[in-house]
């Protein structure tokens, strides 16, 4: 049974003031898990986890508005572990940041006592290596809106096979095969199928975003495999021509500004009858959420442009066939029943739209929405229209 804490006790023993607890419910960042008989707010031991989440990501720079985004659905247990493994990382990038931090600012204060002048290029040094700490909460950022969208995938899919095991299927047999992914993310792919990786295969993981090839090695730690981790832009392979049997980019086309050069890049580094592997969305991917994002706010967009216009299931074959002798198109046959509408609600402000400026001071009416959309059935059908397409040199 759950013991529970009036706000006094509650704040006391996590050594706060009752005042920021009653900020933080004001915020709707914490709020009581119950209300006694009397009227007096209840909290339990979960709770702490909570406060413990805020305190952490407000030392770490988030602003409320981005650890309100965060934090929405922080009730749903099976997010905990991965929440506090990605605090840990960012706790982890931080500590060495501040050690790059304080080693500029000795050496930079070595010189200036030395010289007995300012070298005003180790100040703007010292300057950058200083900003640095937002990218850091960027990059956070990115790492957990990711992890949320594979989460609702993963928790509400149903086909049996998932996502990335049936993208790794399609790659298979990977025996003696050298591999490059680009735009890597975190590494699921290659951390859903590790149990079948052969010992001979190299591969490696790109991604524009050092972050992003930061978390997909902490990741794979524990995944046997000959793993490379490289930080560049696919539009510039730093690779020697016809060195890779394999080439996999994983929903990352129709982000990139210049498909062509990605493509051209692609095929130079692919051996001669090597295969790419590419995946996309169709235009009625998910469009239940832009349905009701729509109907509750038109308003709302979450996403500035059709990604499947840039490179989608319908006009991919297109497109690729000018770089590739050969191109087939797979479908993956799957749908969602989302059944917690603060699960739906975490991933829509995941999403790269505008939905946070006309969701921000409406997250609970937003979900009550949901969840009232949700009573019928007991759950929201949410189509899923996704594929790859298997080109051969």
């Amino acid at each position: 049974m759950d013991q529970y804490y009036t706000s006094g006790q509650f704040a006391k023993k996590a050594n706060v003031s009752i005042r920021t607890v009653r900020y933080y419910d004001k915020q709707s960042l914490l709020k009581p898990s119950g209300m006694s008989e009397g009227g007096y707010r209840l909290y339990t031991d979960s709770d702490f986890a909570k406060l413990q989440k805020i305190l952490s990501l407000k030392y770490l720079g988030f602003s409320l508005d981005e650890i309100r985004s965060i934090t929405i659905n922080d009730d749903d247990n099976d997010y905990v572990e991965e929440s506090l493994r990605l605090q840990l990382n960012l706790i982890r990038k931080r500590i060495e940041h501040l050690k790059l931090v304080e080693q500029t600012l000795t050496e930079t204060s070595r010189l200036v006592n030395e010289n007995e002048s300012v070298d005003w290029n180790k100040i703007l040094h010292l300057i950058h290596i200083t900003n640095m700490e937002r990218s850091l909460v960027e990059q956070y950022k990115d790492a957990a809106n990711l992890s949320i969208r594979i989460g609702l995938h993963k928790k509400y899919t149903k086909n049996p096979t998932g996502w990335f095991q049936w993208l790794y299927s399609l790659m298979e047999p990977l025996d003696s095969k050298t591999i490059l992914e680009l735009g890597c993310g975190n590494g699921e792919l290659w951390y859903t199928g590790g149990h079948r990786i052969p010992a001979d295969a190299k591969i490696c993981l790109s991604d524009v975003s050092k972050g992003m090839v930061r978390d997909a090695e902490e990741r794979l730690k524990t995944v046997s495999g000959q793993f490379s981790f490289e930080t560049f832009d696919c539009r510039r392979i730093p690779k020697s021509e016809e060195s890779f049997d394999i080439a996999v980019a994983n929903h990352v086309l129709f982000y990139l500004t210049s498909l062509d050069a990605a493509l051209k890049e692609v095929h130079r580094i692919l051996k001669p009858g090597g295969v790419f592997f590419c995946s996309t969305y169709g235009p009625d991917h998910m469009k239940e959420i832009s349905q009701l994002v729509k109907e509750f706010d038109s308003r709302i967009a979450l996403s500035e442009v059709n990604l499947y216009d840039v490179f989608g299931l319908e006009n991919g074959e297109e497109i690729l066939k000018s770089s590739f002798r050969s191109v087939e198109k797979r479908v993956f046959q799957d749908h969602l029943e989302v059944r917690d509408g603060g699960a739906l609600l975490e991933y829509i402000l995941s999403c790269h739209g505008n939905q946070q400026e006309y969701l921000s001071d409406r997250y609970e009416e937003f979900r009550e929405f949901l969840e009232k959309k949700m009573e019928k059935k007991g759950f929201l059908h949410i189509t899923k229209q996704a594929g790859a397409f298997i080109c051969i040199k």
